[in-house]
């Protein structure tokens, strides 16, 4: 029988905790990150190669595998971690954020969303209930309850109409959600940049009772400054026997400073698009790998990363696969970004079990202000 759905937090550095997260299909070490698989896999990635990174659950998303290739024939085929060879935990993004990423493609009523495919323009009916169908059909272990980002900038009145949806939905996702031993689902906190918002959408959300805490309508545009002041008021209200994820976040800089105010996991489509588009994330801050400074450079990308493009391919190499468009240039610093992402949730749980999480936090700052190390010559 799988295990019980269980958060421990182990230690705690300030608002910092190290944790454990139990599901049906292993645990996950907090804080962690969760690469993105939003179509059943991680792009230019095999599974076992992003394990091989050392992440232990992934994100798939709702909407797009409804369009393709549609939940019930993913649950035929054993569910989503058998199809897309994924032993470890996933998390499913119910579909909220294309509710406000693909505003031209749909409509939005008390009920739920109607969206146009962005594929072929074909309708979808997608409800609370719907989304909890779809979740439990790709087996997903942590279901994200239905809601409605908020986009931005919004007034304090949409912001309000907004979340206020957002809440009905979450009722109605925790009432149409199934309970399985090993199987969570969080409810979402919504609110924009406003305090008294954030805090009647976290009580709202306790009201109704989830397993965890998300923090949705963040990094959409309000810039770092306004997401940590948005976190100093919210994560407080969270309980604390529950894991809390930060949505779509985001960069290095972010992810240490939410975990310093208490975000247990996040995950982001950053490092792989980022790979795709010739962008490393390194120590040191962004190398543009289409830059000509490196077309004679040997060196490795970054000293000490365990990566396949930093153990075995020069800087000069992974630029002329850029230039040249090819296909393993695309691969290599995916993998490489994702190793990047990964080390740094590793380098953080240690800070907080050591105590010393201020004390990595500003040797990272200090380090990324450095800049790319110097051209050779």
């Amino acid at each position: 029988m799988p295990p019980s759905f269980q958060y421990e937090c182990l230690a705690t550095d300030g608002a910092a905790r190290l944790g454990r997260l139990a599901t049906a299909h292993g645990a996950i070490d907090t804080p962690a990150f969760m690469p993105v698989g939003t179509a059943a896999t991680v792009k230019a990635m095999q599974p076992e190669s992003v394990a091989a990174t050392g992440a232990q659950i992934l994100l798939g998303n709702t909407y797009h595998l409804m369009l393709r290739p549609g939940a019930e024939r993913i649950e035929q085929l054993g569910g989503l971690h058998r199809f897309m060879n994924w032993p470890g935990p996933i998390l499913t993004d119910s579909g909220g954020f294309q509710v406000m990423s693909l505003a031209k493609l749909r409509k939005l009523d008390a009920d739920g969303v109607t969206f146009q495919s962005h594929h072929d323009g074909s309708s979808h009916r997608l409800t609370p209930e719907r989304s909890m169908r779809i979740q439990h059909c790709l087996d997903a272990d942590i279901t994200m309850a239905f809601d409605e980002c908020t986009p931005f900038p919004a007034t304090p009145a949409q912001a309000a109409d907004s979340m206020r949806l957002s809440m009905r939905w979450a009722a109605r996702s925790k009432a149409a959600f199934v309970p399985r031993p090993g199987y969570g689902l969080f409810g979402i906190v919504q609110g924009g940049i406003y305090p008294d918002l954030r805090a009647e959408s976290a009580e709202a959300l306790q009201r109704i009772g989830f397993d965890g805490y998300a923090v949705g309508g963040l990094a959409v545009g309000e810039g770092q400054e306004a997401m940590f002041a948005t976190l100093d008021v919210t994560v407080p209200l969270l309980p604390a026997d529950r894991p809390r994820y930060l949505m779509g976040v985001g960069r290095p800089s972010d992810i240490i400073g939410a975990v310093c105010r208490g975000i247990d996991m996040f995950d982001c489509v950053m490092p792989t698009r980022s790979g795709r588009t010739a962008q490393a994330f390194t120590r040191r801050g962004t190398v543009n790998l289409r830059n000509a400074r490196h077309q004679d450079d040997p060196r490795p990308l970054e000293e000490g990363c365990a990566c396949p493009a930093c153990r075995q391919y020069s800087r000069a190499y992974l630029h002329h696969l850029i230039r040249c468009e090819e296909i393993l240039g695309a691969m290599l610093l995916t993998w490489h970004n994702l190793q990047h992402y990964q080390d740094l949730m590793r380098d953080l749980r240690a800070a907080i079990g050591a105590g010393r999480l201020q004390a990595f936090a500003a040797e990272a700052a200090a380090t990324e202000a450095l800049g790319d190390i110097p051209p050779l010559g």
